[in-house]
């Protein structure tokens, strides 16, 4: 029987440097992600995660949000985030797999919170589960046919993950649905446009629709939502590369410089020269308060 707390340390060698194959699970030590002994600064993912803390007691900070992290903690990270894990002897398990790995599978990867502390029951089940992934994943590697135990397994967990209890107020379903198709469709095109207009049309609704369903789940208007995941992208692009702040504008949608360096500005409350030369002192610890479903596009320090 596996207690808490006791998953078994992931060998170097399983999670090669790079993204996984479409079809891949893959599990390693926390230490692989880390583009550096260290984690000196974040590192931009380019997998989808699950990160489950096994020992020590540290901060993860997950797009600038600096997460308390023990045994038993938590984390589900989407490709493209901003992560850094900071602590003395700070353990976890990983399990990383590629967008397309769960395709054709009833399960929702999005529904897992994006941070829980786990306990009890729950705990252990996790615990459990990813143990057997991990040991499957190292003994069947690189073997086609296990392919499908491993999608099947994750996908279980994933759907125990979904089903916990909630952690945060109820918001009715509705706006719960129009803020989720909101996020979806600045995924697409955050880039392109800010207009809070843009995505009403795209959505077949009205601005005040959208606002009123950014206001029931997040606290903010759908414009602030929008501008958010923009500084957002803004912050992760300054502290994970070495990219110039010019061209990162201009990816952002900002042909003149002083026009990004103020919009930046506002959103952030330091300038991007500041933000970059910054980036490797360790995020303050906050109180973890609950977040918006869906891992909403909210922005950089805003916990």
């Amino acid at each position: 029987m596996v207690t808490t707390g006791q998953l078994p340390p992931a060998s170097r060698t399983d999670l090669p440097p790079v993204r996984p194959a479409a079809d891949e699970i893959t599990t390693s030590a926390l230490a692989e992600l880390a583009p550096e002994p260290g984690w000196r600064r974040p590192v931009l993912l380019d997998a989808e995660l699950l990160i489950l803390v096994t020992g020590g007691h540290g901060v993860a900070e997950l797009d600038f949000r600096a997460l308390p992290c023990r045994p038993g903690t938590l984390l589900r990270v989407r490709s493209g985030q901003a992560l850094r894990c900071l602590g003395p002897h700070l353990d976890a398990t990983v399990v990383r797999w590629a967008a397309g790995t769960l395709r054709g599978l009833d399960v929702d990867p999005d529904a897992v919170p994006a941070y829980r502390q786990l306990a009890g029951e729950d705990e252990d089940a996790v615990i459990s589960e990813v143990t057997q992934l991990a040991v499957d994943a190292d003994r069947h590697a690189g073997v086609p046919a296990a392919a499908p135990l491993l999608r099947h397994q994750l996908a279980v967990l994933l759907l125990r993950l979904s089903l916990l209890p909630a952690s945060e107020e109820s918001t009715p379903r509705a706006e719960t649905e129009t803020f989720r198709r909101l996020c979806r469709e600045v995924e697409r095109g955050y880039q392109h446009t800010r207009r809070v207009e843009d995505y009403a049309a795209r959505l077949g609704c009205s601005v005040r629709t959208l606002t009123r369903a950014c206001l029931a789940v997040t606290g903010r208007s759908a414009k602030q939502v929008i501008d958010e995941r923009v500084a957002l992208q803004a912050s992760r692009l300054l502290a994970a590369t070495d990219e110039p702040i010019a061209r990162i504008g201009r990816r952002l949608g900002f042909p003149e410089p002083t026009n990004f360096g103020r919009f930046f500005t506002r959103e952030v409350g330091v300038s991007p020269g500041a933000f970059r030369a910054g980036r490797e002192r360790p995020v303050p610890v906050r109180v973890v308060r609950p977040r918006p479903p869906a891992d909403s596009p909210a922005g950089p320090g805003r916990a």
